[in-house]
């Protein structure tokens, strides 16, 4: 169950093209020893900070602190305490947020009521399916929850089917300085399904554009029609949204070549939910009537219940595929409040309540802009929690070392635990160097121009001119400094 679900979750990332997912440093040299030599591969360019930042020619500020990981000591840094964006880096201070707040024991649940008895199948009363904040739940786990429910003789109820996803505040979006289409600024509710996306796909057939929209899985492709894309003769803009309880989208047809396809995201991820499961119970031969949304929990018997990973492996995964919505919903569980600036801020407050370290955190998954952090403050958490065996480390994905052409060395014996950032003109790098013997160090990098990036108008902040260059060039100095350090101090 757990591969399938996490190869469902690569292919629901590989299919949103987005500079916050999939954040992988790609650039990470093979580390000099102390001789000056790395391993039979002679080391080429500068080994001087100064002079690797100079040659990356990114404008804007690079801010890098390096920790001794056992004592704390500072062995290296660069504008320690200037605050910089952190993008993605923030998810690792969410996860050590819900661990602490959550334990490693909780799972995400949802769950099928029922209002009164079941006879002859039927349920006297109401269906409700009760949302708990799950961010990983997809359509072949709806799927089969329904498949139990109809082997277990339910075929429908005498009242109505309603949905609740009240569990966690309703919000739009999570950043509104983003483009409307793209994926990875998801709706948050107390019901998600699929991190909140539709699969549109589209294709030329006799000079007409046909379309489709469903919320597909491995085993289950039920057809949505809550949301509908028209294909307009237009060049720019490439979509155009309006709300509604049919989501209605326009593409550019200029932009769509002979077929395609790509994941949108649902704004009304309750609605969606509460449609895909009636869709697929009507496959199994329960009748359902369309859902209707309660704003408070009705009370009833337990008939059915999806359940998701204990919270590590649902961190492990966020951490290695940057899922934005899983970082909300966790932070926003965690905390309890009753929107996004809040909870940001209460997490703010507990990094500097438990580790001495100053956060400005406007949400939880560093989507959005205004969050600020400094790296000596990241070096600080990550170096304490470890210390203090709060298990963000066991969770964070080795980003591997790699030659000068960029390819993962195989077997290297120098792991990098870390987790990437990337916003526009913006990226960060924060984690442990863990040798095979010897120091373990800490280490935590922002690069970022943020002037540059805020001059980016919003639709096109996908992926602006220049940014991509700026990136690989940002990663690539991330790869030299550990290159240097794990050199130098491991």
């Amino acid at each position: 169950m757990l591969i399938s679900r996490r190869m469902m979750l690569a292919g629901l990332l590989a299919g949103a093209a987005s500079p916050a997912l999939a954040e992988v440093m790609d650039s990470s040299p093979r580390p000099v020893a102390r001789g000056g030599k790395a391993s039979g591969v002679t080391s080429k360019g500068p080994l001087d900070a100064s002079e690797l930042i100079s040659a990356a020619k990114l404008g804007g500020s690079v801010a890098y602190v390096l920790l001794d990981a056992a004592t704390g000591t500072v062995l290296e840094a660069r504008e320690p305490d200037l605050a910089l964006p952190p993008a993605s880096v923030a998810k690792a201070v969410t996860s050590l947020f819900a661990l602490e707040k959550l334990g490693s024991g909780y799972r995400f649940v949802t769950r099928v009521l029922a209002t009164g008895p079941v006879t002859g199948g039927l349920v006297q009363g109401d269906i409700v399916l009760a949302g708990g904040g799950d961010p990983t739940l997809q359509t072949d786990q709806l799927g089969d929850l329904v498949a139990r429910l109809a082997k277990a003789g339910i075929k429908g109820a005498t009242g109505r089917f309603l949905y609740w996803d009240g569990a966690l505040p309703r919000l739009d979006q999570i950043a509104a300085d983003q483009p409307v289409h793209v994926g990875y600024d998801a709706a948050v509710s107390g019901l998600n399904l699929n991190f909140n996306r539709a699969y549109f796909e589209w294709k030329r057939v006799d000079g007409e554009w046909r379309t489709s929209v469903d919320a597909r899985g491995d085993r289950f492709v039920p057809v949505v029609d809550m949301v509908r894309v028209d294909v307009v003769s237009r060049d720019a803009p490439l979509f155009t949204f309006a709300p509604g309880r049919v989501e209605e989208w326009t593409v550019a047809s200029a932009a769509l070549g002979k077929g395609g396809s790509r994941w949108l995201p649902v704004r009304e991820p309750g609605a969606y939910v509460a449609e895909v499961f009636r869709t697929l119970a009507r496959a199994q031969g329960i009748k359902l009537a369309v859902g209707e949304q309660v704003a408070l929990a009705p009370a009833g018997q337990e008939i059915g219940r999806v359940e998701s990973e204990p919270l590590p492996e649902v961190l492990r995964d966020m951490l290695k595929f940057s899922t934005n919505l899983t970082a909300e919903c966790v932070g926003l569980t965690a905390s309890g409040k009753s929107s996004l600036e809040a909870s940001g801020k209460m997490q703010s407050d507990w990094v500097r309540e438990m580790f001495g370290a100053s956060f400005d955190m406007h949400d939880h998954s560093g989507l959005g802009g205004q969050s600020r952090v400094t790296a000596a403050g990241m070096a600080k958490v990550l170096a304490q929690a470890e210390r203090e065996k709060r298990g963000l480390k066991a969770i964070l994905r080795d980003v591997g070392m790699k030659d000068d052409k960029g390819k993962v060395i195989k077997g290297h014996p120098v792991k990098v635990l870390a987790k990437s950032g990337t916003l526009n003109f913006v990226s960060g790098l924060a984690g442990h160097i863990v040798p095979p013997g010897g120091r373990e160090l800490v280490f935590a990098i922002f690069t970022g121009d943020p002037d540059r990036r805020d001059a980016v108008p919003v639709a096109l902040r996908e992926e602006p001119e220049g940014s991509k260059s700026w990136t690989a060039r940002a990663r690539r100095l991330q790869g030299q400094l550990i290159n240097r350090w794990a050199g130098l101090y491991a």
